[in-house]
């Protein structure tokens, strides 16, 4: 018996070892460590009344696209959010969110997508999925280049925001790096039905699983580097130490035909919410909207 618990204790041992090992390179956690947990090739967070938790890239980015294969909160998962997100730095920071809003056993999945842009939000949509997230692995990626940022679920867009800057004087997110993160929390104040529906902690821990978290992008320089060197490295070169950077070539610029094809079904079927659509919260119209 004491063999084979040893055999135990080693095989559990090394399937987290394999899971870590799989994510290092790329991810480490940001917050409650000790709610950040890595079973067989997963990593998941973990929410309870205690805390959340999350990770954090452990470099940043100067455009590139950032994918998580992500299995969301199963059951009654009302007041937590899941986010899966890019953001740099300060208050004058650009951002762009997936946040997942859960909701009560039976009741589908809300996915809210956001930008903030030079520290300014307010960019909300949202959109019910037309699958169950619980269920199985989903992806979910966040393409950016100097043309647009795409938000993308199964590779199929599902939100575009374009560089309107030259033509229009609308802001777009071009000269800060961004890490890669993801969290869980509680968010019962607003997440569910506007806030009524409250987290039944009965039902803890909430957790969410990433079966993957892939970066592909221009890798940001070590602290101390000469910001405009790398930001023309990145914004200006094609091939760098990460390789090729696919992400700005000529067909990333715009959709496709048939992402076009696929956006436009998403939001006609899909569209729960949209900002540029709110005229309580937003008179004149935001410029970028329409566009």
């Amino acid at each position: 018996m004491a063999v084979s618990n040893v055999v135990m204790v080693m095989g559990f041992m090394l399937c987290t070892a394999m899971a870590a090992s799989k994510f290092d390179d790329v991810v480490q956690p940001s917050w409650a460590n000790d709610h950040v947990i890595y079973d067989g090739d997963l990593l998941m967070l973990k929410l309870d009344s205690s805390t959340g938790s999350g990770f954090a890239s452990k470099n940043k980015y100067l455009y590139g696209k950032a994918t998580a294969d992500l299995k969301l909160v199963p059951g009654d998962s009302a007041g937590t959010v899941t986010a899966f997100y890019m953001s740099s730095e300060g208050d004058n920071h650009n951002e762009f969110d997936f946040e997942f809003l859960g909701n009560k056993t039976g009741e589908p999945y809300l996915v809210q997508t956001n930008l903030y842009i030079n520290g300014v939000g307010n960019r909300e949509q949202r959109m019910d999925l037309w699958f169950d997230p619980t269920t199985e692995f989903h992806t979910y990626s966040v393409l950016w280049n100097p043309q647009q940022v795409v938000f993308l679920i199964d590779d199929s867009p599902i939100r575009v925001y374009s560089n309107q800057e030259s033509k229009k004087g609308i802001p777009f997110p071009k000269d800060q790096p961004m890490g890669v993160y993801s969290s869980i929390w509680n968010a019962d104040d607003w997440a569910t039905e506007g806030g009524r529906v409250k987290t039944d902690w009965s039902h803890a821990p909430f957790v969410s699983s990433f079966r993957d978290v892939k970066i592909e992008g221009c890798v940001w320089g070590e602290e101390g580097a000469e910001f405009e060197s790398e930001r023309k490295r990145c914004s200006e070169s094609e091939w760098g130490k990460e390789g090729r950077y696919w992400w700005k070539e000529k067909e990333m610029e715009m959709l496709s035909v048939h992402q076009s094809h696929q956006l436009l079904w998403a939001r006609s079927k899909h569209l729960v919410y949209d900002y540029c659509s709110d005229p309580a919260r937003f008179p004149v119209k935001p410029l970028e909207c329409g566009h």
